[in-house]
């Protein structure tokens, strides 16, 4: 486990750096809350985290649909070539005068 938090934390905080701030905030307040019997930063602190990992949900529900719809993929070119193809080339090996 030592080696497996900083890296998502360091993944967390590359995605998304405001809402893991905000999530840090509020659960950081709500165990100075809870230590110091502060029930007004402890709810506070809840409240922030909360509301932030709500945030983020919604904002990942609503991306989601968007992802789906830019799998379709475009051709440029048409699957077979309008004109005809064209003749093999050939060497053709010149005589040097005589």
């Amino acid at each position: 486990m030592n080696v497996a938090f900083p890296r998502l934390l360091k993944s967390a905080y590359r995605k998304d750096p405001i809402v893991s701030v905000l999530i840090t905030m509020g659960l950081i307040d709500a165990l100075i809350g809870g230590f110091d019997d502060s029930w007004s930063l402890f709810a506070f602190g809840l409240g922030t985290a909360g509301l932030t990992l709500c945030w983020r949900l919604f904002k990942i529900q609503q991306n989601r649909p968007l992802q789906e719809a830019e799998t379709a993929s475009q051709l440029y070119l048409p699957p077979r070539s309008s004109s005809s193809a064209l003749p093999m080339l050939s060497v053709q090996k010149k005589k040097p005068p005589q």
